[in-house]
């Protein structure tokens, strides 16, 4: 990565890629779905349970990976391209091992874990199929995410795009092949989508491997792995698991709103998934201008150009506020029409498009939290945030949302105004830190932290 190439990069450059590559897992996601359940709907609650113990361990490895993408960042910014590839080989090789760890556990433990969470019978056996041929070469997907954010640091966004469709195009052609069966081809159900998932992960190990070693202009150590310093793996973990205990929070805490809006009913909690689904396109851009603001301002970091930092940051704070608005806004303007994709009944439909024009208020929001919340894990300080994200999901929102939609009885509408200012509370204090440099004062102390 030549200084020239770093000053290139562009916050709009960096985030396409990335919306593009969330929004195609996110569709790809649906995609397997809605095929697998023309088979069986038995199938679909199969691979959705197993699925849920394979994105915690995914969960598991984007510890490192987060850790990667804001150091190696870091050192680029710096010209400490030796650390740079030192920290990219740890990462890639840390999470192999940690990968074939979970896998032989997954491999071994695999039906213990099933029937603690209680699945029924009847599902039990597909079940198995897929977290052993999926969950048991979970090192495949550990290794591509610490690839990808090396490559991501780098400023390589479009490359790991163009990884990913051609996974989810593979996986989607396979799926399709060995659920329907076309051309004489057996039908193998959910044992065909595992084959495919994991054959799909496969070759996308490959092809983004190759790309990294074309894309990287200076030598990567793998060969040297056991001599490099393992102060960088302690760096990547103090980076990574708290962004990890704050995604975990966050995921935990919507399960926890999830169970109270079971109190409101079956027709409630399914135009809550609609709304969030819809609500999830806003979401997808906040993320991916997040995670672009945190690899520039890594670089910027490393290179001490804080002025850069602080403008750079309320730049993407503008974008994301600006963009977020705008989006709510047409969704709220076709609120009916979008809703009438899910559904017919028009309670829902009525009940939708109230939650949706409460989203014009929320998602700007959210927006500018994430922005923050990126920029402060690309200059380490991250703790803060993460002790303030718990409080404020468990201690806001979902209180909140008990008193405002059960004792309040304010239903769907309460459990989103408690969402309005979970988000607001946060992304205000996480903007007065930024706006204070209080980061600046945590960056310059620990000043070890990218030596």
């Amino acid at each position: 990565m030549t200084e020239k190439k770093i000053r290139n990069l562009s916050i709009l450059g960096l985030t396409w890629p990335i919306f593009v590559e969330l929004l195609l897992h996110m569709l790809m996601g649906n995609a397997d779905t809605l095929m697998l359940s023309q088979y069986s709907d038995n199938s679909v609650a199969s691979v959705g349970v197993a699925n849920r113990i394979i994105y915690i361990i995914i969960l598991i490895f984007g510890v490192i990976a987060t850790g990667t993408s804001v150091l190696v960042a870091h050192h680029l910014g710096a010209k400490e391209f030796q650390k740079a590839s030192e920290v990219a080989v740890v990462s890639i090789f840390g999470n192999l091992i940690l990968g074939l760890v979970l896998s032989v556990m997954i491999y071994l433990f695999g039906e213990q874990i099933l029937r603690v969470m209680g699945l029924p019978q009847e599902l039990f056996s597909e079940a198995m199929l897929y977290i052993i041929f999926v969950g048991g070469f979970s090192f495949i997907p550990a290794v591509i995410l610490t690839v990808s954010a090396v490559l991501r640091s780098h400023g390589f966004t479009k490359d790991v795009m163009f990884v990913t469709i051609g996974m989810n195009l593979f996986d989607v052609i396979g799926n399709f092949l060995f659920i329907f069966g076309p051309f004489g081809i057996p039908i193998l159900g959910v044992f065909g989508v595992a084959i495919t998932t994991t054959f799909s992960k496969a070759i996308g190990l490959i092809v983004i491997l190759v790309i990294l070693t074309k894309r990287v202009e200076y030598p990567l150590p793998f060969s040297n792995i056991f001599s490099l310093p393992m102060e960088h793996l302690q760096r990547l973990f103090k980076i990574g698991v708290p962004s990890a205990c704050e995604l975990l929070s966050y995921h935990t805490s919507q399960l926890a709103i999830t169970y109270i809006t079971t109190f409101l009913g079956t027709q409630a909690l399914t135009t809550k998934v609609y709304a969030e689904n819809l609500m999830m396109f806003i979401y997808l851009f906040s993320m991916a201008i997040s995670q672009g603001t945190q690899i520039l301002i890594g670089h910027l970091a490393g290179a001490r150009h804080f002025q850069d930092v602080y403008e750079r940051c309320i730049y993407s704070i503008r974008i994301s506020f600006a963009i977020s608005l705008g989006m709510g806004i047409i969704m709220y303007i076709f609120s009916n029409q979008l809703f009438e994709i899910f559904t017919d009944n028009p309670a829902i439909i009525q009940s939708g498009s109230l939650l949706l024009l409460v989203t014009i208020l929320l998602e700007p929001g959210r927006s500018f939290n994430l922005v923050i919340l990126g920029a402060l894990r690309a200059l380490g300080d991250i703790h803060f945030a993460v002790y303030l994200g718990i409080i404020s999901m468990w201690g806001i929102s979902v209180v909140m949302s008990y008193l405002l939609a059960i004792y309040f009885e304010l239903g769907l509408l309460g459990i989103w105004i408690s969402f309005v200012v979970d988000e607001w509370l946060r992304g205000l204090v996480l903007l007065r830190r930024w706006k204070l440099r209080l980061w600046l004062r945590k960056y310059n102390h620990h000043n070890e932290f990218v030596s």
